[in-house]
C-alpha cells in the first residue's frame, strides 16, 4: 500500500491537475467507478490506477479492479491521506486513474456540430458536453478562450461524455471555419432574428454558444449565417449557456427523429 504523498507515482498523478502537464502528457485524471467504466469501455486503458480498499468494496468497484488487472493496468492500494491528495472532491469516491486523453474521430460528414465560444465555467462546459452527447451532436469544437475540457471539474460534470463525443481543441477560428465548411452556422443570441424551433435542423448545421459573461466574440458572429433566439415568457432576458444549448439541441434531435420516422 502506498502511504506517502512523496511517492513518485502519486506525485505524477497529481501533476496532471495542471493543464500544461495534461497537454504535454496527453493524459488526464478520472475519478470514480462510473467514469472509469466509461473510459475503459471506450478503449482508454489506464496507465495507473489508485484505489482505497475501504472505499472500493462495492461489486462494481471490484469488477472494475478485476478488469483493470486483467488488462495489465498497474493498480496500487493507497492510504486515505493519499486518496485525498489525488481527489478534488470533498468525499473521494475510492478510485482514481490516469488515462489517455480520448482521441475520437468525428464522422466524415458531420450533420450537427456544436461550437463553444469563450465558455469559462467548468461546470457549464461539462454540462454542455453531456447534453451534446445525449442530443446526438457529432462533434464539439472549442473556440479560443474556452476552459480546458480536460479540467477535472469539466470531466466530472460531463459524466463520461469525453469518451463518447469527439472534441477538437486549439483549432483557432480559421480552423473552425474550415471544419464548418458546407454547414449552415447558427449563433444563439437573446436578440436573434429567428426562433430556434423554426430552423430546419434536419439540414447539416452548426450551433455556436457564447459565454455568459462576455457573449459571443466578433469572430464567432462573423462566422454565423444567422442568429437565433429562444422565445421566453415574462421578463426573463436569457437562459444560461448550458440550458440554452439543451433547448436548441434537443429541438434539433426531435426534428431529426421525426424525419427518420417519416422516411
Amino acid at each position: 500500500m502506498i502511504t506517502s504523498l512523496a511517492n513518485e507515482k502519486v506525485k505524477y498523478a497529481r501533476s496532471l491537475r495542471r493543464r500544461r502537464q495534461r497537454t504535454r502528457e496527453g493524459r488526464l485524471l478520472v475519478e470514480g467507478v462510473r467514469l472509469l467504466e466509461e473510459a475503459m469501455r471506450a478503449g482508454c486503458i489506464p496507465a495507473l490506477l489508485f484505489f482505497q480498499p475501504e472505499r472500493s468494496e462495492s461489486p462494481r468497484a471490484q469488477a472494475l479492479l478485476a478488469q483493470a488487472r486483467a488488462a495489465d493496468v498497474p493498480c496500487f492500494a493507497v492510504a486515505e491521506t493519499v486518496l485525498h491528495s489525488l481527489s478534488e472532491m470533498v468525499t473521494p469516491q475510492g478510485i482514481v486513474a490516469v488515462v489517455p486523453q480520448p482521441q475520437l474521430r468525428p464522422p466524415a460528414a458531420s450533420n450537427l456540430v456544436l461550437v463553444l465560444d469563450r465558455l469559462r465555467d467548468p461546470g457549464n462546459l461539462g454540462t454542455l458536453l453531456r447534453t451534446a452527447a445525449a442530443a446526438g451532436v457529432d462533434e464539439v469544437l472549442l473556440g479560443p478562450g474556452t476552459v480546458d475540457p480536460y479540467n477535472s471539474k469539466v470531466v466530472r460534470a460531463a459524466m463520461g461524455a469525453h469518451f463518447r463525443l469527439p472534441l477538437a481543441v486549439g483549432l483557432g477560428w480559421h480552423g473552425i471555419a474550415e471544419r464548418l465548411s458546407g454547414l449552415t452556422v447558427w449563433l444563439a443570441d437573446a436578440q436573434g432574428e429567428q426562433a430556434y424551433d423554426t430552423v430546419n435542423w434536419c439540414a447539416q448545421a452548426a450551433l455556436i454558444i457564447g459565454g455568459e459573461a462576455t457573449g459571443s466574440s466578433d469572430k464567432a458572429v462573423a462566422l454565423a449565417h444567422g442568429q437565433l433566439r429562444i422565445p421566453m415568457c415574462g421578463d426573463t432576458e436569457s437562459l444560461n449557456a448550458a440550458t440554452a444549448a439543451a433547448v436548441i439541441l434537443f429541438e434539433a434531435a426531435r426534428q431529426r427523429r421525426v424525419q427518420e420516422s417519416a422516411d
